[in-house]
């Protein structure tokens, strides 16, 4: 595959020459022109031309202990702030260690470029040293995929990345230079805007939405209306449109995983995170609505269980800058193809000021007191000297204020970090929620915390999800990256182990977990840290880890036995959730 090209009946670009480079300085430069300032990178010998040159540039290259670590990086990057993340890598098997990395923030939409060397052009299908068609493995996980064959491709190539990556349902893409390519010179010039060529890239028409009439009269005509807002609210910067449309109307709003962030969680009109384990409340309220408004979320199956159960009195909107996600897991009675943001700002020049919804809201309400007072931490199990995940999260978020990047794992952590942080802030919640990916905390938060400095970086992530990317504590105290790191140690694949008790009657097959010693791991890498297995030990050592200029973790002993509930089980709808002897 190469770059994109215009159609044959479009006048060419008038011809424009710059001084003769390599394409390894062309690449540089063009990373630069897309407002790139760091690179997530692990050195071999296809890339060593960009090596060689990166000096020259400025762009920061961290140099992570493993290509995964590295995708995951630029990820967190990228959701921390809004920009695009990069990582780069080598041909063969460093290519390849992209690939989960990818795969994460595509299922996320998240925007991402991913630069890879291969063997030279004249090597390539002969089984090279270190040959891999990295393209054609990373076709399905990716937004697009190209290798650049011609110097005189690579600012075009380039910039077209970038472009492909943010636009619409952003997501990532990878670049693969032979080494050649980066090795000769080229005098093409950078593109300007209007000069890209992207025929068949879809771009959803910005402006006014014509559905919005038809929204606004369902609003005015629901009695029991519910927003379900997912991650692309955030995607189009629209938290405060959502924010205005739901106070004009009297909307309360649910969240999605990703979602989570998309409003003020302190706010009178935000219900919560709904879902396979969100909150009991929050469930009940999209099974009695009569109106769910989903704007810029999937409706996954972790959000929904069994389709034909969800939402059953309901009128169901989908609005989705993606057309192939509307109707594609639900029955949608109204499919809009937009932009949130779009969206959001049109219905608010349409609605009427909305009378209060008072049964509505005061029937969440009372739902909301018997949900909360049964989880972990409303039943006070903590004052019983047990240390349970939910009083770490919530006592982590009381000391940054609410206000710190939090980047959870997947698993029970995953769970414990979506209800008990407290989020004030779009954001400021990063983890794997389509994909699933364990091992993404740690190395996500390096990326968040380097992109959003000014902000305070918390890994909530479990000893299982931990061991899989630990190594980039390395990376963590190379560059003095200030991550606090809260390991939720249950010493058990806590997720396993809960569906083991749960639905396959306590067979605890390869749940439990050996571990080393993370004090004694950490003191061999130069890393302040901490352990704590009493409630009341809690706020110091949270306290003492924020005081770290640079990296610093928490092993956290858990009561090992501590589920999260509510629990939707495989096959199961909303309205059948497993509460649990605590909840």
């Amino acid at each position: 595959m190469t770059a994109l090209r215009l159609p044959d009946d479009q006048p060419p670009t008038p011809a424009r020459t710059v001084a003769p480079r390599i394409g390894a300085r062309a690449v540089c430069e063009a990373l630069v022109r897309e407002g790139a300032t760091t690179i997530f990178g692990y050195p071999g010998g296809t890339v060593l031309p960009i090596y060689d040159v990166l000096r020259e540039f400025p762009l920061r290259h961290i140099l992570v202990r493993h290509e995964q670590g590295g995708a995951h990086a630029a990820d967190g990057f990228s959701r921390a702030t809004g920009g695009v993340g990069v990582a780069m890598a080598t041909s063969g098997p460093g290519a390849i260690n992209l690939v989960t990395g990818l795969a994460t923030a595509m299922m996320d939409s998240v925007p991402m470029v991913a630069i890879t060397g291969n063997v030279p052009r004249a090597l390539l299908g002969k089984d090279a040293f270190q040959e891999t068609d990295i393209v054609g493995i990373a076709l399905p996980v990716t937004k697009y995929a190209t290798v650049v064959m011609d110097p005189d491709e690579v600012p075009l190539a380039v910039a077209e990345a970038f472009e492909i990556a943010r636009s619409g349902r952003p997501g990532p893409v990878l670049l693969d230079f032979p080494k050649d390519v980066l090795q000769l010179e080229t005098s093409a010039p950078h593109p300007e805007p209007h000069e890209l060529r992207l025929p068949g890239l879809l771009r959803p028409a910005r402006g006014d939405v014509p559905e919005a009439d038809e929204l606004a009269e369902l609003i005015a005509n629901a009695e029991r209306p519910l927003i379900l807002a997912g991650h692309g609210v955030q995607i189009a910067d629209a938290t405060d449109l959502l924010r205005q449309v739901a106070e004009r109307s009297e909307i309360p709003v649910a969240h999605t995983l990703l979602g989570i962030g998309n409003l003020d969680e302190t706010h009178r009109l935000s219900a919560g995170y709904a879902g396979m384990h969100g909150w009991m409340h929050v469930n009940k309220a999209i099974q009695q609505c009569d109106l769910l408004i989903g704007i810029g979320c999937r409706y996954d199956d972790r959000i929904t269980g069994k389709t034909s159960t969800f939402a059953p009195n309901a009128t169901i909107v989908h609005v989705d800058v993606d057309r192939s996600e509307i109707g594609k897991n639900v029955r949608t009675d109204l499919g809009i193809v937009a932009d949130a943001g779009d969206l959001l700002a049109t219905l608010l020049t349409r609605l009427p000021q909305s009378q209060p919804r008072t049964e509505w809201l005061g029937q969440i309400a009372e739902w909301r007191v018997v949900s909360e007072a049964r989880s972990w931490h409303g039943s006070g199990a903590w004052r019983e000297g047990r240390l349970s995940a939910d009083y770490v999260v919530d006592r982590i978020g009381e000391a940054t204020d609410h206000t710190a990047t939090l980047v959870s794992d997947v698993g029970q952590n995953q769970m414990w970090a979506a209800r008990y942080f407290g989020f004030r802030k779009p954001f400021h919640h990063l983890s794997s929620g389509g994909l699933g990916t364990m091992g993404y905390a740690v190395p996500a938060a390096m990326g968040a915390a380097l992109g959003a400095p000014e902000r305070e970086t918390w890994a909530i992530v479990g000893d299982g999800g931990f061991q899989m990317t630990m190594q980039e504590l390395a990376t963590l105290v190379q560059d003095q990256i200030p991550v606090r790191i809260a390991v939720l140690n249950n010493h058990r694949l806590g997720m396993i182990r809960q569906w083991q008790e749960i639905i396959y009657d306590e067979n605890y097959h390869s749940a439990e977990l050996l571990g080393p010693d993370l004090v004694r791991l950490c003191e061999a890498y130069g890393i302040p840290a901490w352990r704590a297995t009493k409630p009341d030990e809690v706020d110091t050592v949270i306290a003492e880890a924020r005081k770290a200029p640079g990296p610093a973790l928490i092993d956290f002993h858990l009561d090992e036995a501590q589920n999260v509930y509510p629990m939707m089980l495989p096959g199961k709808g909303l309205s059948e959730m497993v509460e649990g002897s605590t909840e």
